[in-house]
């Protein structure tokens, strides 16, 4: 009987214990008068997300709602408090003037039990500074000439069979083959590999490269509970990707590296680069730290430029292309500047060429505008923040901050009528009267993404070589308007992207 009651008083001080820690938990933004809304006791403000919206959507709908009371909102991701930032004064702060406390994103990552997880992306400081100082040179203009001529062997042949498929049909799903020609060109410039899945969708690149996004090792539910209690996650030696993904990249690399060591191979591509920052032929600037890459860092570097490579600019094309198709006066001008540009340049694509084209930079700006393809940034709080000149805002260490970027891009203060894809926006003159903060599908500040240049290499001359030879329309399989998938977390359509297209 004594036992009984003993336990029955352990259990009950538990869920006592529970019940308050979870009341303390989902009142702390209430309790310091910041507003934000009532959360759901499990999943905080998240409820629905994968379901009937996606995150991205989530922050948007809140930060529609709050912006204009404060320099920023409360937010539960879960029953964690976290910062959603309305103002672009403190989007600056975070990312740029005050970045020395907002380092780190908090993301998962734990090397040892999952080295794929060790990349630049995931990294924190120390860690991070070091990675980034390394890589820092291997995305500059110079590097992105030596890869140019690899991305415009893989865009002749991307022609060639847009041509064969077109045999078959004149409708096609232009996602699915984008990403196979995304899929090649980063499988070349990373690896030096030559993946034809151009040719053959089902080759194992291909493969993997779906893997990625679409094969999970854990629900969503459980990784946002890995990442709002990373250190727990640590103990337990938990893992994010599949066993297969991680042995695919591991092993790739490996052979890779051996085969060129043993040939003395050189070639113009990531993992070259990669090499010789592990041998200490290329310097940097933290002379603090001039150790080479392991083998597992390395391969963490050349996976996520493979996997960021090929799925950000294979969707930000897709979204494109359709603006193009639907806006065919817009498709008209950017194909009659190409045009202009390349015979200008001796009939053919050149670095400069595609470097020379003002309305496609300006096409591509707004479609990364209207759908940026990572919804949000995200960073922690080292120290306690006070945030300049609102006394009564404190992001406390180790409080994630999250800035909606599609909330941002979506502002009609900032950009009127943000449903209506206008080019005109980043027009030079429109550009001087909008604070750059508030366009943000690359980052801002020291922790922006490093590949971008290599981004707008990719996407300026697929675009090239296709709106010379291709127009673009809209057909009966075409989603007008585009239907999302909410269980994705980089903007994405729910059922890929038809169109119509005609040899010029």
């Amino acid at each position: 009987m004594i036992v009984t009651e003993v336990l029955l008083s352990i259990i009950l001080a538990t869920v006592a214990a529970v019940i308050y820690i979870t009341y303390r938990n989902l009142t702390y933004w209430q309790r310091r008068g910041i507003p934000c809304d009532t959360p759901h006791w499990i999943h905080g403000n998240l409820y629905g997300v994968a379901k009937t919206m996606s995150i991205g959507e989530a922050f948007t709908k809140v930060y529609r709602r709050y912006v204009g009371s404060g320099p920023f909102c409360g937010i539960y991701f879960l029953q964690n408090p976290s910062v959603l930032v309305l103002t672009p004064e403190l989007t600056k702060q975070v990312l740029i003037k005050d970045f020395a406390n907002f380092t780190d994103r908090g993301l998962y990552t734990n090397e040892k039990d999952d080295p794929l997880s060790g990349h630049l992306f995931q990294l924190e400081s120390p860690k991070w500074r070091v990675m980034r100082n390394k890589l820092t040179p291997t995305f500059t203009s110079g590097q992105m000439k030596f890869m140019f001529s690899n991305v415009i062997a893989v865009a002749e042949q991307f022609v060639d069979t847009l041509n064969s498929e077109m045999v078959q049909s004149n409708v096609i799903e232009i996602k699915d083959i984008l990403a196979r020609f995304t899929t090649d060109v980063i499988g070349s410039c990373a690896f030096g590999i030559e993946c034809n899945s151009l040719k053959n969708p089902d080759v194992i690149f291909r493969q993997m490269g779906l893997r990625i996004f679409n094969d999970h090792r854990h629900s969503s539910f459980v990784l946002a509970m890995i990442n709002a209690a990373p250190s727990v996650a640590r103990y337990f030696h938990v893992r994010l990707r599949p066993d297969a993904i991680t042995d695919f990249f591991m092993n790739i690399v490996r052979e890779t590296v051996d085969y060129r060591e043993k040939n003395e191979v050189q070639r113009n591509d990531f993992l070259n680069i990669l090499m010789e920052l592990n041998k200490g032929k290329l310097k940097f600037d933290n002379n603090a730290d001039e150790k080479g890459l392991t083998l597992e860092e390395m391969a963490a570097q050349a996976f996520v430029f493979f996997a960021a490579g090929f799925e950000t600019s294979s969707t930000t094309l897709s979204f494109l292309l359709y603006e193009l198709a639907v806006n065919q006066d817009i498709q008209k001008r950017l194909r009659a500047e190409i045009l202009e540009e390349v015979e200008h340049h001796g009939g053919k694509v050149t670095y400069e060429c595609i470097n020379s084209m003002p309305y496609m930079k300006q096409v591509i700006s707004e479609t990364l505008r209207k759908y940026p393809v990572v919804p949000h940034l995200q960073r922690k709080a080292i120290a306690d923040y006070n945030v300049p000149g609102h006394p009564n805002y404190v992001i406390e260490k180790g409080t994630t901050v999250y800035i909606p970027v599609m909330g941002i891009h979506h502002n009609p203060e900032f950009y009127p009528a943000p449903d209506k894809f206008d080019p005109e926006r980043f027009a030079p003159a429109q550009m001087q009267l909008r604070d750059a903060i508030n366009w943000l599908p690359f980052g801002d500040g020291p922790r922006n993404c490093i590949g971008l240049r290599f981004g707008q290499m990719q996407i300026r001359i697929a675009l090239t070589y296709l709106l010379r030879k291709f127009e673009f329309c809209t057909c009966p399989k075409t989603d007008i308007p585009l239907v999302m998938d909410p269980k994705q977390f980089l903007n994405n359509t729910k059922s890929g992207m038809h169109l119509k297209i005609q040899a010029i």
